[in-house]
């Protein structure tokens, strides 16, 4: 297998893109290469199969939808934190929209969907862990809970966004959080 970093990386954005657009049905490692605009075979050469290249997939939106660590400064606030991540969001729609359609295609391999268990839960007790370690309200289960809302909006934001015409999103977010994580306990 071939090893140049920026080829490899170029080519999982280009998966990116093609199974956001097309659906699982339509990343081949051909679509890659014709959305990377590189020579018929190049994707074979940095990945053995489709299985392969889905968990690469995986990995690599991660690195793209990682904040900056500007966006993690203090004073820390999570109004502002998730307002943050739906601008990520909104900027990198394909990158949410593979996710989804990752996903979809775990529901039907079975050594997917276990590599998006073990690489999803991690995420998720990493965001927990950071969020306790940054003193900001809630607890755990808090944070789980709006973990879960947000991925419903953020669901429907990506494939529905005429839903929420009637419920601007800032509002929600406000909501979410002064409803899921509130600042002091209540008595």
């Amino acid at each position: 297998m071939r090893q140049n970093p920026q080829r490899r990386a170029a080519l999982l954005d280009a998966a990116i893109e093609v199974l956001a657009r097309e659906g699982s049905r339509g990343l081949t490692l051909r679509a890659v290469d014709a959305e990377a605009a590189v020579p018929t075979g190049t994707a074979s050469n940095y990945f053995a199969n489709r299985a392969q290249l889905l968990v690469q997939i995986l990995h690599r939106t991660r690195e793209r939808l990682v904040p900056d660590p500007a966006d993690l400064t203090e004073p820390l606030d999570t109004r502002a934190l998730l307002g943050r991540l739906l601008e990520r969001m909104r900027r990198e729609r394909s990158v949410h929209i593979a996710m989804l359609e990752l996903r979809l295609e775990g529901l039907r391999r079975p050594e997917l969907q276990a590599e998006l268990a073990a690489f999803q839960g991690a995420e998720l007790e990493a965001n927990i862990d950071w969020h306790l370690r940054a003193g900001l309200p809630g607890d755990r289960q808090g944070v789980v809970v709006l973990y879960l809302a947000m991925l419903g909006l953020i669901l429907d934001d990506l494939t529905v966004p005429g839903l929420l015409e009637a419920h601007p999103v800032e509002g929600l977010v406000e909501t979410m959080v002064e409803r899921l994580l509130p600042s002091k306990s209540a008595d």
